[in-house]
């Protein structure tokens, strides 16, 4: 078999490995240690094939670990759980509240905003699920919003995380194609910002159609409008630091996390943060950064292996050679990730695909840049539609009177919402460049 082959089958593998329910991280290591022993003991005889493969794939976890750009996870991860822990998520919240409550489905839109706040100082997606799933989803049933309906706005606002900075998958996009993190966080503002106004309008237009899925929450005066902003603030504080250093270069990406997790920490124990709370904090940071670790090793250890088989060399050549316009095929692209989305993580999947896809994807002339704020918000459908549907699953698990099967039905309207979404940032991909470009301008 030539190197080739072997990667098609052992590609094969894979697949059935994630689809019986094996975890990404742990199939994609057992298959590239595999690969790559099957490949070097065909070109060296075994012994020595079995010893350079094990050398390589020992190498993986350590270089990988020290990339520098890396170290923004954990800082992004823990400033999310640092606001959570300090009440400034209820702020947020009650603030979008008095604003915007007395629009059709009020507290759903309330919800979009809040979350999307949050993800501005989050980045986890899941964890923005689980934090609003405690906070907005008893308060829309308190007025009497339809239960599937709500869960379904936090499952799907947790997902902005995914997009606006900071954004821990945007992170991982960046160094598995080399491209500049700085770059790539202030292209996920816009199309952020634009995602989250077409929430909005999905969750206003089902609450206009049919009456009980969310009523208007009125009775606020302007006074008690102003007086929720100062809560708020901490948030918009956060988002101003790190867009700014990143904007102006007054720091790396790094540095900008970090220093949005010090301004947070600060901020939660001028609120009076306990012990027991920051250690929460950290030890949920801990967890989320080790499971995001876990999968990146796994995967790279499979994306080694690749590179030895030739598969994306090979993929790219075949994809630039079709002949039907590039449009087509990136469509045809997308919807395979829509459907793959069905199967696997956004993070996991992003990893095993991008070293095949992303050569393709340049080879046809797409900006590195927009072609990343467009995956990732294609890996973000992964979050909310079934069978994995992480998102759901988390709200269902913090919310155990509303069924798995509630949320997913509550949820499947924002689906459209993302196809819309997509399809406004292909149309009009300076909403993504925008910003990318002032900075490499200036």
């Amino acid at each position: 078999m030539t190197p080739f082959e072997i990667g098609l089958l052992f590609s094969g593998l894979l697949v059935v490995l994630v689809l019986i329910g094996v975890r990404v991280a742990f199939a994609a290591a057992l298959i590239g240690l595999f690969g790559l022993i099957t490949i070097q003991a065909q070109r060296l005889g075994f012994d020595k094939g079995l010893l350079v493969a094990i050398k390589l794939a020992g190498t993986i976890p350590h270089s990988k670990s020290t990339t520098y750009a890396l170290s923004l996870i954990p800082t992004f991860i823990l400033i999310g759980y640092l606001a959570y822990y300090a009440g400034l998520t209820k702020s947020l919240f009650e603030a979008a509240k008095r604003w915007v409550g007395w629009l059709p489905g009020g507290l759903g839109v309330a919800t979009v905003f809040a979350t999307a706040g949050f993800a501005a100082v989050s980045g986890a997606s899941v964890a923005t699920s689980a934090v609003f799933a405690r906070i907005a989803i008893p308060e829309m049933l308190k007025v009497g919003y339809d239960k599937a309906f709500a869960a379904g706005v936090v499952a799907a606002g947790g997902t902005l995380a995914s997009l606006i900075p900071p954004s821990a998958i945007l992170v991982i996009y960046a160094i598995i194609v080399e491209q500049s993190v700085g770059q790539l966080l202030l292209a996920g503002f816009l199309p952020g910002a634009v995602s989250a106004l077409i929430y909005a309008g999905i969750v206003i237009g089902l609450a206009k159609w049919r009456k009980d899925l969310g009523p208007p929450v009125g009775g606020f005066t302007w006074r008690q409008r102003f007086e929720s902003l100062p809560g708020a603030m901490p948030i918009f504080a956060v988002v101003a630091i790190i867009i700014y250093c990143i904007y102006f270069g007054w720091g790396t990406p790094t540095e900008a996390g970090a220093l949005g997790a010090f301004v947070v920490l600060v901020m939660a124990v001028w609120k009076g943060m306990r012990w027991g709370e920051l250690k929460g904090a950290l030890m949920e940071s801990a967890k989320l950064t080790v499971m995001i670790f876990t999968i990146i090793w796994g995967v790279l250890l499979y994306v080694r292996f690749l590179g030895f088989a030739g598969l994306p060399e090979t993929f790219a050549e075949w994809i630039a050679g079709l002949d039907q316009p590039r449009i087509v095929t990136l469509l045809m692209i997308l919807a395979a990730y829509a459907i793959l989305g069905m199967f696997m993580d956004a993070i996991g999947m992003l990893l095993l695909t991008l070293p095949v896809v992303y050569p393709a994807v340049i080879a046809l002339g797409y900006d590195p840049i927009w072609f990343g704020i467009i995956v990732v918000k294609m890996a973000e459908l992964c979050l909310i539609t079934p069978p994995i549907g992480l998102n759901c699953f988390v709200v269902a698990g913090v919310r155990p009177d509303i069924s798995v099967q509630d949320v997913f039905k509550g949820a499947s309207p924002f689906f459209i919402a993302d196809v819309l979404t997509v399809a406004v940032l292909i149309a009009f991909p300076e909403i993504v460049l925008w910003l990318p470009n002032k900075i490499a301008g200036g």
